[in-house]
């Protein structure tokens, strides 16, 4: 007769019981070794990290030690589960003990050097750090002496490659004999096989819905309320995976940084004049809204706060998805080579709009997004940039004013009709001066809209165009309700798109007009900020100094755009980056520098040459490819060097 002990030992060596072991084991030696890294780092930490805090970002790890546990254990799920008759042969699991050993000793050893190395960079090691180092002929004898007075990690990781032999769990190679029929062995294997390989996309993932893009490096800025405690929610084997193959930012010498400073800086000083008003300020960040969907005539709210405040002929966004959108709009951070948020830039200290207006003038602050929390990193990145409070679809859905998840569209995100009378309601009850912005998602595919709307709005060459119409309305009635609230007078409202899309005319699907977006600063208390100006060049990364122009802000910050409302028309550009070609983008005065990165490639006077037909490489004048070399230079060695924040 059984006991309790012969079944579990049943269980315990049975191939998913083996399996399931086994990756638990290497979870509690990637927390041990998160632990030390705390350890070791006690003078980045001790003085804000508490006994519950610390249990948190614990907890958040084993997000990230997941994927990377997966990725470096994918070959074991395979050998344990897969219905061979050869892993009953002895010396099978011989063989896979010596390759979890060595493979998961790898992982471990990277996060116990980042233990000593960290210190040094700010941040956990990342495929970039390692490119960095390839080059060094005498690498091995770097790191001899740079890790003896480190000698006590070797100690500790001879200690867990010991105990990964030791603990390792082999599968009963007699297993299969308990299947009186063969085919009832090879049905059990292929469905544990079935359901392990989901979990394991799931896990690799960061989740399971069609939401959740895969988790990068940034979403540690979610768990986290300083930059530096990332590092110990990350681990480092998730941190090189997740940044191979990414481009690292290549710093620039196209001239001395003292001369690129003369010529450009994204240091903005404040005028001795400045006095501070303290006005809120709205940024409504709406999905695709593209300018060819205002040529159609499928937004008429916008095409109305255009009108009502100041708009402008030549607005771009700087990215060409919604994760490059909200580091510009909110951070004037534009998205070069790589999605900001994807690079290990993303754990820099940030300047954000939010984080100068909470942090040095009071303000309240949130950011909004009617997605699963965490959806497309958005959460993450405002946390960093310094919105002190996020309100998603769970909050969403705890509200009782609301209908939760009955207002939830199936796919993305809660209806952007009820989710933006949600964010009206919510402002409301913040105080004042307060700092928000909201990220819409009704106008992304799979184009739906409420069973209430089917038929209403008019259909056009793409089925985005109603979309974007139903969404239009939704920002009409949030305006119609924040009009009524004591705050609407004494805001700043901004409106702009993440990005274009679903262009078909010919202005807008050139290399320049794929980022023609709307961008509107509305402030009902100026009515002398109206009408459209045709002089000037703006893009997303301008509306931080813009919004913190009109404040009168009295502080200095850094942002790579400029105050659209008071620049020269002559010196403001845009800057964008061309991922297919890998290209930049410059404009500035008349003319359009395509770039790279090396020598102009193309040049043409776009206002005149809307379809970039005339090619006029070599006659563009001088000072604008100066210019547009110094934001370039500037730019890379500000990520590269975590400097975008005044010190």
């Amino acid at each position: 007769m059984y006991s309790i002990n012969d079944t579990l030992q049943s269980i315990k060596r049975s191939p998913v019981g083996a399996l399931v072991c086994n990756l638990l084991l290497v979870y509690i030696l990637f927390t041990v070794t998160r632990i030390i890294f705390v350890c070791c780092n006690t003078a980045l930490y001790s003085d804000h990290i508490t006994a519950g805090y610390m249990l948190s970002m614990l907890a958040a790890g084993l997000r990230f030690d997941t994927t990377a546990i997966l990725y470096l254990n994918c070959w074991m799920l395979l050998a344990f589960l897969l219905p061979l008759h050869v892993k009953e042969r002895a010396g099978f699991y011989r063989v896979m003990r010596w390759i979890f050993v060595v493979v998961n000793f790898i992982g471990i050893s990277a996060n116990l050097c980042d233990c000593a190395y960290f210190p040094f960079t700010g941040r956990r090691t990342t495929w970039s750090v390692l490119q960095e180092f390839g080059g060094e002929g005498n690498m091995a004898t770097i790191l001899l002496h740079e890790s003896v007075s480190y000698w006590y990690l070797f100690i500790v990781g001879a200690a867990m490659c010991w105990v990964l032999w030791k603990c390792f769990v082999s599968p009963d190679e007699r297993w299969h004999e308990r299947f009186k029929a063969k085919w009832r062995y090879y049905l059990a294997q292929a469905a544990a096989l079935a359901v392990a390989a989901v979990l394991t996309l799931g896990g690799m993932r960061g989740g399971f819905t069609t939401a959740v893009r895969p988790i990068t490096i940034s979403n540690a800025n979610q768990y986290v309320t300083h930059a530096v405690d990332a590092g110990i929610v990350l681990n480092t084997p998730f941190s090189i995976m997740r940044t191979m193959g990414k481009k690292a930012f290549v710093e620039r010498d196209y001239m001395t940084m003292e001369e690129a400073a003369k010529v450009y800086s994204p240091v903005h000083m404040p005028a001795d004049t400045a006095q501070f008003r303290p006005m809120n300020v709205v940024v409504l960040i709406l999905e695709s809204f593209g300018k060819q969907a205002s040529a159609r005539g499928f937004m008429p709210t916008i095409d109305s706060l255009a009108v009502k405040g100041r708009s402008f002929e030549y607005s771009y966004a700087n990215g060409r998805k919604s994760i490059d959108g909200m580091p510009s709009v909110l951070a004037s951070i534009p998205s070069f080579v790589e999605p900001f948020f994807l690079t290990p830039a993303s754990l820099n200290d940030l300047s954000g709009l939010a984080g100068e207006l909470s942090k040095n003038k009071g303000y309240t602050s949130a950011f909004f997004h009617g997605a699963e929390n965490g959806s497309m990193g958005f959460q993450a990145f405002a946390r960093s940039s310094g919105f002190q409070q996020y309100y998603g679809r769970t909050e969403y859905n705890q509200d009782p004013r609301y209908h939760g998840d009955d207002d939830f569209d199936g796919t993305w995100a809660i209806w952007d009709e009820e989710f933006l009378q949600y964010y009206c309601d919510k402002m409301s009850e913040m105080k004042q001066p307060f700092m928000t912005s909201v990220f819409t998602a009704s106008s992304h595919s799979p184009y739906r809209m409420p069973d209430r709307y089917k038929g209403k709005f008019k259909e056009g060459p793409h089925p985005l165009y109603a979309c974007i119409s139903y969404s239009d309305q939704a920002v009409k009635r949030f305006f119609e309700k924040a009009s009524k609230q004591p705050w609407f007078n004494n805001t700043i409202f901004v409106i702009t798109a993440d990005h274009a899309t679903a262009a078909d005319d010919p202005e807008y699907i050139t290399d320049l007009g794929h980022y023609k977006v709307p961008v509107i600063f509305y402030v009902p208390s100026m009515p002398e900020l109206s009408g459209s100006d045709s002089t000037r060049i703006v893009s997303q990364i301008d509306i931080m100094p813009t919004v913190l122009g009109l404040l009168g802000y009295d502080r200095s910050y850094v942002a790579f755009g400029q105050d659209a409302l008071k620049s020269a028309p002559e010196s403001t550009y845009a800057i964008n980056y061309l991922p297919g070609s890998n290209w930049f983008q410059y404009l500035e005065g008349d003319w359009m520098l395509q770039f790279d990165g090396d020598q102009v490639v193309h040049a043409y006077r776009f206002k005149e040459d809307t379809l970039q037909k005339r090619d006029l490489c070599g006659k563009h004048p001088a000072n604008v490819e100066k210019r547009m070399k110094s934001i370039i230079q500037q730019y890379m060695y500000r990520m590269n060097h975590n400097d975008m924040i005044i010190r």
